[in-house]
């Protein structure tokens, strides 16, 4: 049920020592001091197992990112400062819930404009009809902060954005990336907003296994960029 290794299991599958990897929405890097088992963070390190980590985010906590070979701030709306094809591979993890519905097709084209012909969107998001999206959708963002200091009292308020649910279902994915080649599928983690409650997990565990595949709380997106490979 590990969602991290599950994802970043992928991804180190797509990249070698001649990747150029963005980091799309790569905030101050706080899985890199968070509690993680070992497993985990070695496979979600990148910086200097590939040729390149660059990370762009809105908050210019970004710049303080030690797990990036170099940062950006990019405000809201506007371009990535990259030249088209400049990355082989974007990663998005947990960042698509956050765009609004006006800026959804701009978001998506560019993160496509700057990938290699071939190059891969690896992001992993919840899904609008699962647990988690339907929870989210139901506590008006205002809230969140209050809602998750008690599931989750180590979450510092500067980690919670507001979310949008634009770009969280199979369906939004296949019209944004029409031109490419999507592959989503759902994916029951660990039921991180449950908290430390061992019987809260149980019961999420359980309702886990008897939800439809298409209700799975956590969306596995999975982009290529149409064209022939990069050489």
């Amino acid at each position: 049920m590990d969602g991290q290794i599950e994802f970043y299991t992928r991804i180190n599958a797509l990249v070698d020592e001649k990747s150029h990897v963005l980091d799309f929405g790569a905030g101050r890097g706080l899985w890199a001091v968070e509690p993680m088992p070992e497993m985990s963070r070695r496979l979600r390190r990148l910086k200097g197992r590939v040729a390149r980590v660059v990370g762009t985010d809105v908050d210019a906590a970004v710049a303080t990112n030690d797990t990036l070979d170099e940062s950006h701030v990019v405000p809201i709306g506007e371009p990535l400062p990259f030249a088209d094809e400049t990355f082989d591979l974007v990663i998005a993890d947990y960042v698509l819930e956050h765009v609004d519905a006006g800026d959804a097709q701009d978001v998506a084209d560019e993160i496509m404009r700057v990938l290699k012909p071939g190059g891969w969107l690896a992001a992993r998001t919840p899904n609008k009809w699962g647990t988690t999206g339907i929870g989210a959708r139901i506590v008006p963002n205002r809230l969140h902060v209050r809602m998750l200091k008690r599931l989750q009292p180590d979450r510092k308020p500067e980690d919670v954005f507001p979310v949008r649910y634009q770009m969280n279902t199979r369906k939004h994915l296949r019209r944004l990336f029409a031109r490419h080649h999507p592959y989503v599928y759902g994916h029951t983690s660990e039921p991180a907003y449950f908290g430390k409650s061992v019987a809260a997990w149980r019961l999420a565990a359980t309702f886990a296994r008897l939800t439809p595949p298409g209700l799975a709380p956590t969306l596995m997106v999975f982009v290529q960029k149409s064209g022939a490979a990069a050489g």
